[in-house]
C-alpha cells in the first residue's frame, strides 16, 4: 500500500541549468582521472612493477571487498543523516577529496619489503583507499538523484556525467604510461608514485567546482525520522534496486576484466606495448560519442531496452574478438571503437536508473533514502570491478602467467580469453539481469505525477 508522505520538491519540471549540469558532469571527470589509474594500471603496477604474484593480487581484491561491501552501506547512512548548510551530499566531496590523494599515493608507492610484508602493505593500503572513495564516490553519485526530481533531467545530468568521465579515462589512457616514463627516466615505481599526484591534484581541484556550483533541491519529507532498520527493510524489498544492484554488478565485472588486460595483451600478445596507450584512447573517444548519443535513443526505445540491446551487440563483438590473430591491428581497433561506442553508455543509463529507483523507493514506503539508494551503485560497481580483477589475476596465475618474461602459447591464452570471451559473459549477465529490472518510462511518469500531487496535497493541508 502506498503511503502519503510527501518529498519536498522543486516547484520546476526542470530548474537545471547547462552550467550546473556541467559542474557535476566535472565531478567524474575529477573521479575518473584519479580512479581510472587504479582501475586501468593496479593489476599492472602490483604485478609488473610491485613484484606481487597474479593470484595474490586477484584474491586480495576479493577479500578486501568483503569489508568495503558493508563500507558502501554505512557511507549511504551518513550521507543520508549529514546535516549541513551545503545539503547532505555536496560537503563530502570537499571532506573526503584529501583523504582519497593521501590513501591513493600510498598504494602506489613500494617500500622495500619482504614478500610477506608487501602483501600486507598492499592489502592494507588497498582497503584503504577504497574507503576513501566510497566516502566521495557514493555522495557524488547521491548528488544526482536530489539535484532534479524530473526523470528526463536525470538522464541528462547522468549524460554529462558520464561523458566527462571518459574525458577523464582518454587523459588516464593517453598520459599515464608516457608520464610514468617520463617522469621516472625508466623508474616505473617512481614515474607511478609522481603520476598519482598530479592527477590527485588535479581531482582535487575538480571536487570543489562540483561542490560550488551544483545544489540539492529533492528532500527527504520533514516529518521523516531516522530509522535505520526500517531504510534497509525497505531496501531490500525494493525490486528495481535489486535489479540495478545485479546489472551493476555484470557491466563493471564485463569492463574490468576487459579493461585490466589491455596492456597485458599489447605487451605479451601483440609484443607492442606502446600501442596500448593507443587503443583504450581509441575506446574512449568512441565510449564520449556513444554516451552523448544515447540520451535521444533511451527516450524513444526505453533506458531498459536500449540497455539490452547495447549489452547484446557488445557480446557479439566481443566474442570476435578472440578469433584476432596479433597482427590484425586494424581489425582491433574497430572492434575497440565499435564495442566502446555501444557498451559504454550503459553507465549513464544505469546511474539515472537508480535515480528512478530512489523516486520508486520513496512512492511504495513512503521514505526516502536516495544515498542508500545509490551506495546500491557504488557497491555494485566497485564489487564487479573487483570480481572482475580477481578473476584477471586467477586467469593469469591459473594459464601461467610470469611477470616480465616471454609468456607460453597457454599464457596467450589466457590472456586473450580476458579481452575477449570472458567480458562477453559478463556482457550477456548484464542482458539477463535486465530483464527484471521493471520501471518503464510509462510507470515512472506515472509515479513521478503521483509524487508531485502529495506534494501538492501536503501544501494545501497547511
Amino acid at each position: 500500500m502506498k503511503h502519503k508522505q510527501n518529498t519536498q520538491r522543486s516547484p520546476s519540471a526542470s530548474a537545471l541549468s547547462f552550467r550546473e549540469k556541467i559542474g557535476y558532469g566535472t565531478g567524474d571527470l575529477a573521479m575518473s582521472i584519479f580512479w581510472q589509474l587504479f582501475g586501468m594500471f593496479l593489476m599492472y603496477f602490483y604485478t609488473d612493477v610491485f613484484g606481487l604474484s597474479a593470484a595474490a593480487v586477484g584474491t586480495m581484491f576479493l577479500v578486501t571487498r568483503v569489508w568495503d561491501t558493508a563500507n558502501d552501506v554505512i557511507a549511504g547512512v551518513i550521507c543520508d543523516r549529514t546535516k549541513s548548510r551545503w545539503g547532505k551530499f555536496r560537503p563530502w566531496l570537499l571532506w573526503a577529496a584529501l583523504p582519497l590523494v593521501i590513501t591513493g599515493y600510498l598504494t602506489f608507492s613500494t617500500p622495500d619489503l619482504g614478500a610477506t610484508q608487501k602483501l600486507i602493505y598492499a592489502y592494507i593500503t588497498y582497503t584503504l583507499v577504497g574507503m576513501a572513495y566510497t566516502m566521495i564516490n557514493v555522495p557524488y553519485g547521491a548528488l544526482l538523484g536530489v539535484m532534479s526530481p524530473n526523470p528526463d533531467d536525470r538522464v541528462s545530468l547522468a549524460s554529462y556525467k558520464f561523458v566527462l568521465a571518459f574525458v577523464g579515462c582518454l587523459v588516464v589512457q593517453a598520459l599515464t604510461l608516457p608520464l610514468v616514463a617520463k617522469l621516472g627516466g625508466g623508474n616505473e615505481a617512481l614515474g607511478f608514485k609522481l603520476v598519482l599526484i598530479i592527477y590527485g591534484v588535479v581531482a582535487i581541484a575538480l571536487f570543489y567546482v562540483t561542490f560550488a556550483s551544483t545544489r540539492e533541491r529533492v528532500e527527504p519529507p520533514k516529518e521523516q525520522d531516522n530509522n535505520f532498520r526500517r531504510d534497509i527493510k525497505n531496501l531490500l524489498s525494493n525490486g528495481p534496486w535489486l535489479a540495478t544492484l545485479g546489472v551493476g554488478m555484470a557491466v563493471l565485472l564485463c569492463v574490468s576484466i576487459r579493461n585490466g588486460s589491455i596492456i597485458y595483451y599489447f605487451k605479451y600478445y601483440v609484443g607492442k606495448e606502446s600501442l596500448a596507450t593507443s587503443f583504450m584512447v581509441a575506446g574512449s573517444l568512441a565510449a564520449i560519442v556513444g554516451t552523448m548519443l544515447v540520451k535521444p535513443v533511451a527516450v524513444r526505445l526505453g533506458k531498459r531496452n536500449t540497455f539490452i540491446g547495447m549489452m547484446v551487440l557488445s557480446a557479439v563483438l566481443m566474442g570476435m574478438t578472440y578469433l584476432m590473430k596479433p597482427d590484425a591491428l586494424v581489425e582491433l581497433f574497430v572492434l575497440q571503437v565499435v564495442i566502446n561506442l555501444i557498451s559504454q553508455p550503459a553507465f549513464a543509463l544505469l546511474w539515472s536508473m537508480l535515480s528512478d529507483v530512489a523516486d520508486y523507493g520513496e512512492w511504495k514506503d513512503g521514505r526516502r533514502a536516495t544515498g542508500l539508494v545509490f551506495s546500491a551503485g557504488s557497491m555494485a560497481l566497485k564489487m564487479g570491478w573487483t570480481i572482475g580483477g580477481a578473476i584477471t589475476g586467477w586467469v593469469l596465475a591459473g594459464y601461467g602467467f610470469e611477470a616480465n618474461v616471454e609468456q607460453t602459447e597457454r599464457g596467450l591464452e589466457g590472456i586473450r580469453l580476458l579481452l575477449s570471451l570472458l567480458p562477453m559473459g559478463g556482457a550477456i549477465l548484464t542482458a539477463i539481469a535486465l530483464w527484471f529490472y521493471p520501471l518503464t518510462e510509462k510507470r515512472m511518469r506515472e509515479i513521478e505525477a503521483d509524487l508531485t500531487a502529495r506534494r501538492k496535497g501536503n501544501n494545501n493541508e497547511f
